[in-house]
């Protein structure tokens, strides 16, 4: 048990600090994974789409500082560039 109140609040601040951050960096994971599987498939427009949602929610990350911006960047670099060699769809 903590001896000081500015302790304890430390603790419980943390404790939700940790919870955000871990639930924000699992959804990044996840939809990081559902667009490598698009890409996998080979499917262009369904992985174009994806990539917004995800460079969303990594911007979202680095703007609340879940992510370091650096890491967010390269994180969508790469992810970027797994996208821009599906072929284009021709219509």
């Amino acid at each position: 048990m903590p001896n000081h109140k500015a302790t304890a609040k430390r603790l419980k601040t943390d404790k939700m600090r940790r919870t955000r951050n871990r639930a924000t960096k699992s959804r990044i994971h996840t939809l990081s994974k559902n667009l490598r599987t698009l890409v996998d498939e080979g499917n262009g427009d369904a992985a174009r789409e994806q990539l917004r949602t995800v460079s969303s929610a990594i911007d979202k990350a680095a703007k609340n500082h879940r992510l370091h911006r650096n890491t967010a960047a390269r994180r969508k670099a790469r992810l970027a560039k797994l996208v821009a060699r599906l072929p284009q769809a021709t219509s």
